[in-house]
């Protein structure tokens, strides 16, 4: 497979990528003319991903951004063509952490100013004395990664630390020693405000003429999240009527920037630089190829932003069940002929305390494998449900009769069941067709529902080793004596089609399953 890398990235990174694939490093070619010869496409900030060029790429399986935003990729376009798109969300952490406090620290003593005025030879002692941080309260308005980060390191310049996000944990804010608070909570009662909100419809703006009205006065407000969660007219005015003491702005609505807020008194600017430390771009490199060497490998692609997110607490507990909802969704639409109308995903036990919603893209994932005439993946499996009117249910329950965790899929009706087993959790198939079985799945298998009956048995094995086909495993279930059974079987190798059609011969049912 070709990887092509459209910007920079660290050595490491194109280096894991070398070990398995054809990696063209091109910066210069126009995009929409070659990006239909490659598998992979890697780029940063500057290279714009439009649908056109999503369209033009017709061998792509996945758009790696070295970073963290997404902004520059049109990711609709590439969902609804199956395309992965994945980021280094962990990449800038520290990196933007680190830049926030530093503005903080820079806002809180004035050290540009007095830097700018020295160096211009005014010796301005009096002028430029700041305040403590020790024992003042910061705001932080969005407690994820970066949020966490900074109200860490705040802590341990003795600042109380109030914070919202309506996302997290009470438990989460216990554990780092930090009140919640509701958004107005926080506005009211910070004396220096940071910002690490993500940017969507809802929180564009949220730092307005009313919310900053909401502000203590003379507090400050620092922002190196993103440029559009303030109104930066409003703050300007704050800034000049003296309603804020200051502002420290690392991001603004549009870059580069060159507008009134850089003439505004008491402000502290910075051209976008929370990530741009050498390590958080080489992190970012390797994290993104990691990401891309995932997808093409088949892989589950953990940062991948059109794919559903969750913890990593919930993502630890679903690991093994994630292939396993797979092989039974798989399984189910097989058994139930392919043309379904209505796919059910069902937990049992203490997993389905977790966010199960990957198990869900799993499941159809699987069961769409082979009967569509697109390639299938994490991406687009629910959109291609959708579009074929294919009602998908979930649904959780918190106990299991037989086991401690349990997978259901069922299609049309047609109902599989698994679990894991021992401590290298292989994929048991515990239910089938309404008969409880006890065998590990495997990629090539038979399910045979017959009369229980003497005989059966020994016909099989003969049928199966005359036509030269290994029998690895095999269990009977039936409802009862003399009722029906049902007989399954894993193979070493696959059955061909004469022994496939002997093995319909006698048999109410016959199901063949192999990749």
């Amino acid at each position: 497979m070709r990887v092509l890398i459209r910007e920079e990235i660290a050595d490491a990174g194109i280096e894991l990528l070398r070990a398995k694939f054809d990696v063209v490093i091109d910066t210069d070619s126009p995009l929409e003319e070659i990006v239909g010869d490659y598998d992979a496409l890697i780029v940063r900030s500057a290279t714009k991903v439009t649908a056109d060029i999503v369209e033009r790429a017709t061998k792509l399986k996945v758009i790696g951004r070295a970073g963290v935003g997404v902004d520059n990729v049109d990711v609709d376009a590439a969902t609804r063509r199956g395309i992965v798109v994945a980021n280094a969300p962990e990449s800038n952490v520290v990196s933007a952490a680190e830049h926030a406090v530093g503005l903080l620290l820079a806002l809180a003593r004035n050290i540009p100013q007095a830097h700018a005025a020295l160096v211009e030879g005014r010796w301005e002692r009096s002028k430029w004395g700041g305040v403590e941080l020790a024992d003042k309260v910061l705001g932080v308005l969005g407690f994820g990664r970066i949020g966490r980060q900074v109200a860490r390191r705040a802590l341990g310049l003795q600042m109380k630390v109030v914070a919202y996000d309506p996302f997290v944990s009470a438990e989460r804010f216990r554990e780092l020693g930090v009140e919640s608070a509701t958004f107005d909570g926080v506005l009211e009662r910070a004396e220096f405000l940071t910002l690490h909100l993500p940017l969507t419809d809802e929180t564009r703006h949220s730092i307005d003429a009313d919310a900053i009205g909401r502000m203590r006065d003379g507090a400050r407000l620092i922002n190196a999240a993103r440029g559009a969660l303030v109104d930066e007219e409003a703050l300007v005015a704050a800034l000049e009527s003296g309603k804020l003491g200051g502002a420290a702005v690392d991001v603004f609505s549009k870059e580069p920037y060159d507008g009134p807020l850089l003439r505004a008194p008491n402000i502290v600017v910075t051209p976008h630089l929370a990530a741009s430390t050498e390590e958080a771009q080489d992190r970012a490199g390797v994290i993104v190829a990691e990401q891309v060497a995932a997808a093409l490998d088949g892989g589950l692609v953990t940062n991948a932003v059109n794919i559903p997110t969750v913890g990593a607490d919930d993502l630890e507990a679903l690991g093994p069940f994630i292939p396993l909802a797979a092989k039974l969704g798989r399984l189910a639409m097989e058994l139930a002929g392919g043309d379904v109308r209505r796919i059910a995903i069902e937990v049992y036990g203490a997993l389905a305390e977790n966010d199960t919603r990957l198990l869900t893209v799993a499941a159809l994932n699987g069961a769409f494998q082979g009967h569509t005439d697109q390639p299938v993946n994490y991406v687009n499996a629910p959109i291609i449900a959708a579009d074929r009117g294919i009602e998908v249910i979930e649904e959780k329950r918190r106990s299991s009769r037989d086991f401690t965790n349990l997978v259901r899929v069922s299609a049309d009706g047609v109902r599989v069941a698994g679990t894991t087993i021992g401590t290298d959790d292989r994929h048991w198939l515990v239910s089938a067709l309404g008969f409880e079985l006890d065998m590990e799945l495997a990629p090539r298998m038979a399910l045979l529902l017959y009369d229980d009956v003497p005989g059966v048995i020994g016909r099989i094995g003969n049928l199966f080793g005359a036509a030269g086909v290994n029998i690895a495993n095999m269990t009977v279930s039936r409802n009862r004596e003399g009722g029906k059974a049902l007989m399954a079987l894993s193979i070493d190798s696959p059955a061909p089609p004469e022994l496939m059609e002997q093995l319909r011969e006698g048999m109410d049912e016959a199901y063949v399953i192999q990749s």
